[in-house]
C-alpha cells in the first residue's frame, strides 16, 4: 500500500535529467502516473489497447498526428491521445516537464521498437 503522503511534482521533477525515460510516482486503479521530461523529437507510434493522457507542468508540448494535425499543449493543460491513435510527441527544443496517466500495461512506444524505447520503469 502506497504511504497516505501529499506528493510535490516539482520535486521529483528534480530528481532526474534523463529525457524521454518515464518515472512512476504514484499508482491507482490499475493505471501509473509517471513523469518525464521531454526535449525535441520523440518516435511515431501508438498503443493499441490504451488511451494516454498527457499533462504539461512546464513549457509547451507539441503533438503531431497522422492527418497532418499538431497540437499545442502549454502549462496547465492536457491532451488525451486515445487507443489506436498514432502520434509523435516533440517540443521546440526546450525541455517540458510532462505527467502521464496511462494503464500499467501500456509499453513506452506502443508497437514501435527503438533505441528510445524504455522496457523497465522506476519509482522516484
Amino acid at each position: 500500500m502506497q504511504a497516505l503522503n501529499s506528493i510535490n511534482i516539482m520535486q521529483k521533477f528534480s530528481l532526474f535529467e534523463k529525457q524521454w525515460t518515464p518515472h512512476i510516482i504514484g499508482e491507482l486503479n490499475g493505471h501509473y502516473v509517471k513523469l518525464c521530461k521531454l526535449k525535441n523529437d520523440f518516435v511515431w507510434h501508438s498503443h493499441e489497447n490504451e488511451d494516454e493522457l498527457f499533462m504539461v507542468f512546464k513549457g509547451t508540448l507539441l503533438m503531431d498526428f497522422r492527418d497532418g494535425r499538431t497540437v499545442e499543449v502549454k502549462e496547465g493543460e492536457i491532451l488525451i491521445v486515445p487507443k489506436g491513435v498514432e502520434h509523435r510527441p516533440h517540443t521546440n527544443g526546450e525541455i517540458v516537464f510532462n505527467l502521464l496517466f496511462e494503464p500499467k500495461a501500456t509499453s513506452h512506444t506502443g508497437t514501435v521498437e527503438s533505441e528510445m524505447t524504455v522496457k523497465e520503469l522506476g519509482w522516484i
